[in-house]
């Protein structure tokens, strides 16, 4: 092949490129975009409508923060309600590769969520589950990186007993509705003593939703 033909090849190529990528209307979204998009058109549709005990949304970005900042990947929620904190945490899970196991002992609730699990994609990170988590918490085998504490706050301590050595140094315990220096409902002040009394968790406090206690696991 002479020099005069390499060149009209060579050119050909080019131009058949230049023509594949116009059409293809440049690069296309990723799954990710696609499932971000589905995740905050769901969020933002659902703006304000949440009840059942669920968390409010500074408090999901919160938990979402933890975990992408982390890099978690098998997290725990005891108590599901429908579902708001669990799309947050589930949201984070897509991106770092993980997976959620939530658990509620009500039927209605439950349903609820796998409906809103299902609506906003993130059915495939989520391992639901509807029974007492007086049960089935202690008998989880884990381990653990991640755990969101949202249940019956008479059983908070029993919860953190139950979970604690199965979750791994630098993973995070972060329970709802916790918060220092304002009235506290039966057995708060003695849970949050508890947490706080642990030499293992470095705990702080976050005021800026309904309170969560976050607690890191050190090794000592």
């Amino acid at each position: 092949m002479n020099a005069s033909a390499k060149t009209v090849r060579l050119l050909a190529i080019v131009a058949a490129i230049g023509v594949f990528a116009v059409s293809a209307g440049g690069p296309p979204a990723t799954a990710q975009e696609d499932l971000d998009g589905r995740v905050r058109k769901f969020l933002d549709a659902n703006r304000g409508q949440w009840r059942d005990l669920n968390v409010p949304a500074v408090d999901g970005q919160t938990l979402y923060d933890i975990i992408i900042r982390n890099k978690y990947t098998r997290a725990l929620e005891i108590g599901t309600s429908t579902g708001h904190s669990g799309i947050w945490i589930a949201w984070a899970l897509s991106k770092t590769g993980g997976r959620l196991i939530t658990i509620d002992i009500d039927e209605r609730r439950h349903r609820q969520a796998l409906a809103n699990f299902e609506a906003t994609g993130l059915s495939k990170f989520i391992d639901a589950r509807l029974g007492n988590a007086h049960e089935i918490v202690p008998a989880l085998t884990g381990p653990f990186d991640f755990v969101f504490s949202d249940a019956d706050k008479d059983w908070y301590k029993n919860y953190l007993i139950a979970v604690l050595p199965k979750l791994e140094i630098g993973g995070c315990y972060a329970t709802h509705n916790v918060s220092a220096g304002r009235r506290q409902r039966a057995g708060e002040d003695d849970y949050l003593d508890y947490l706080r009394g642990l030499p293992n968790l470095e705990t702080t406090i976050d005021t800026r939703g309904a309170g969560m206690a976050i607690s890191y696991k050190r090794s000592t």
